[in-house]
């Protein structure tokens, strides 16, 4: 357990930050699963491909994946998608 001040003042925040993050995190997956299903039983994924990639834009933008990370993300989906 630390004992400086600005250090346990650190740690709630990073515990706060990683709950966020985690959240985040489980949304992206969330929606690039529901793409992937629909997809699979030949639905229409126009809106949801939408929606996903807005999700990994606004992930990115928080910080919680690096950039790199999400223009893979949204390359593999759309890639999934044309094949």
């Amino acid at each position: 357990m630390a004992n400086i001040k600005s250090q346990i003042k650190r740690n709630r925040q990073n515990e706060r930050l990683r709950a966020r993050n985690k959240g985040i995190r489980s949304e992206l997956k969330t929606r690039i699963a529901a793409v992937v299903t629909a997809h699979e039983a030949g639905e229409d994924t126009t809106e949801l491909i939408r929606l996903a990639q807005k999700d990994i834009d606004q992930a990115e933008a928080k910080g919680v994946i690096k950039p790199n990370n999400a223009a893979r993300k949204k390359s593999r989906l759309q890639t999934r998608l044309n094949a």
